[in-house]
């Protein structure tokens, strides 16, 4: 029995469905191990993401809480103004890292609530502060003009203003 054009081009069409499906299924399974979210340490207290997620955690270092370890690596607090979150850092430290500046750190919640981090970036120049920090900051009244309320929040605002 011959196939007719009409049955052909239905039988192509769901070939060509299949296999758009398998190619958006691999690229959200390999998506899904480089997403990284990112939690102010009062949101870390309310929903806290567990030990086997990779997450991002952002605030200003809290004077007097840098101390280094015997192992070798450093633990500091951070603050959104409403909570704090302690993190344990095992590598060197950015030159721009100081008590007071903001910070974003890469890593995992362990069981106990200290945040290890793998990663941590300090603020670029004093004008610079992620949106979703400084968000926190102005709700909780402790945000100041100094950390950069004219200044864009991110890249994307910077190249809108670039073309706009």
């Amino acid at each position: 029995m011959a196939m007719t054009r009409k049955r052909r081009r239905i039988i192509l069409i769901g070939i060509g469905a299949g296999f758009v499906l398998a190619a958006s299924l691999l690229v959200g399974v390999g998506m899904r191990d480089s997403i990284v979210f990112f939690f102010s340490p009062s949101e870390i207290a309310e929903r806290a993401p567990g030990p086997e997620q990779r997450v991002r955690v952002g605030g200003l270092v809290v004077e007097g809480s840098v101390s280094r370890q015997d192992d070798g690596s450093v633990a500091f607090t951070v603050t959104d103004g409403a909570m704090e979150q302690r993190i344990a850092f095992p590598g060197i430290l950015p030159d721009l890292f100081r008590e007071g500046q903001g910070i974003i750190a890469e890593g995992r919640l362990q069981s106990g609530g200290l945040f290890v981090a793998e990663e941590v970036l300090a603020k670029h120049d004093e004008k610079y502060m992620p949106k979703e920090i400084a968000d926190t900051l102005k709700t909780e009244g402790h945000f100041k003009p100094e950390y950069g309320a004219d200044a864009p929040q991110a890249a994307g605002e910077a190249a809108a203003d670039a073309d706009g």
